[in-house]
């Protein structure tokens, strides 16, 4: 007979919408009440490295824009540190390395600013996942099980929307990094080669700015790869 534990029920799962927004972007919803909105100063003034445009649209599996979105980015600095005291090293003053945006309410688009990200250590778990053969060693690195080789530069990403129950996370790597992307281990461990392409973003120039463009796709052919964190 199953034995039952009422006193560990699961807490019931609520939308994100309509509220979001006052609560974590209330600039957006119309309310003035901090100087400048939270999480909008990713880098700081003080940071090395490229400074870039991120910009992109969250799309729905009919292919239209979704407009009332929320997103987290966390990424560390040009040295492939983390504002973290577990982020590997001493970042620049003002350097935050987490940002919080919204999407434009008419036309479902959303940006920040801030600056390329350099290579990050892999974390231990992953040379964990090496096999103990050397053929199955192999075989592993050549699927992305690369112990602690650097990850490619990327930025992660949490997104929040009307009718989204559970947060999705997902990553945006650079089209210039072809090289360190094709290394790294995260990426390899999405065993369909073409699906790997859905976390890239490309590389442009506007008006002497760099700008990557990301589209999520939140499904449908091109659905964008999400991670179970």
């Amino acid at each position: 007979m199953m034995q039952r534990h009422d006193y560990l029920k699961e807490t019931p799962s609520q939308t994100a919408g309509p509220y979001v927004h006052i609560g974590l972007a209330p600039g957006a919803a119309g309310f003035d009440i901090y100087e400048q909105e939270l999480g909008w100063d990713i880098a700081g003034p003080n940071a090395a490295g490229e400074r870039i445009r991120v910009e992109g649209r969250v799309i729905d599996g009919t292919g239209n824009p979704v407009k009332d979105v929320l997103l987290e980015a966390w990424q560390a600095d040009a040295h492939g540190k983390y504002a973290h005291p577990e982020g590997g090293g001493d970042v620049e003053d003002g350097f935050r390395g987490w940002g919080r945006v919204i999407t434009d309410f008419d036309t479902g688009e959303w940006g920040f600013d801030t600056i390329k990200p350099g290579p990050v250590s892999a974390r231990a778990p992953l040379a964990s996942m090496r096999p103990a053969s050397e053929e199955e060693q192999k075989d592993a690195f050549g699927r992305g099980h690369q112990g602690l080789r650097a990850m490619a530069p990327h930025i992660n990403l949490w997104i929040v929307a009307r009718g989204i129950n559970i947060g999705l996370n997902t990553r945006l790597y650079f089209s210039d990094e072809a090289e360190a992307n094709a290394a790294d281990p995260v990426i390899n461990l999405i065993e369909w080669e073409s699906r790997r392409k859905t976390l890239i973003a490309e590389r442009s120039e506007r008006d002497g700015q760099i700008v990557y463009r990301f589209d999520i796709h939140i499904q449908g052919e091109d659905e964008t790869v999400f991670f179970d964190i």
